[in-house]
């Protein structure tokens, strides 16, 4: 199965074009969930082969989970001692994704063996800080990923 082409955007890592993709609006897991990470596809661009799923420790933009944010107060108390307008300000403080990581992802993938000219099932790993482990193959992937 290959990603949408709409949306992506191409990258070259190591002589090789590839296109990867996040998916603009958040998923409801990502929305609503404590889990709410965000997911990049990645392929090669010009050879079909194997999807790459790069699971990021990184939070969803779009994620409002009250886990993950305090409620803060927008209007000072009333005469009864009440707040009765609050907002939802993130806990966590959000980090974008940028073609230098995924071109880091990429290289880290293939060393683990990812081969993205082979057909197969997709490539599912998890990315923690900048270290990366291939996911266990049971190891669901939402079907609304890319």
């Amino acid at each position: 199965m290959s990603i949408p082409k709409k949306g992506t955007r191409k990258i070259i890592v190591d002589g090789e074009p590839f296109i990867w993709l996040i998916r603009r609006q958040a998923t409801n897991s990502q929305a609503d969930y404590p889990e709410g990470h965000l997911h990049v596809a990645v392929e090669h661009a010009t050879e079909a082969g194997s999807v790459l799923a790069i699971l990021t420790d990184r939070f969803h933009p779009q994620g409002y989970s009250l886990i993950n944010s305090e409620l803060v107060p927008i209007q000072p108390q009333d005469a009864l001692g009440e707040v009765r307008a609050w907002r939802i300000e993130p806990r966590y403080e959000i980090t974008a994704v940028t073609p230098k990581d995924v071109a880091l992802w990429i290289k880290q993938a293939m060393e683990i063996g990812w081969l993205p000219k082979k057909s197969g099932i997709t490539f599912k790993v998890s990315v923690i800080g900048s270290s990366m482990k291939k996911a266990a193959t049971r190891e669901k992937i939402p079907l609304n990923f890319y």
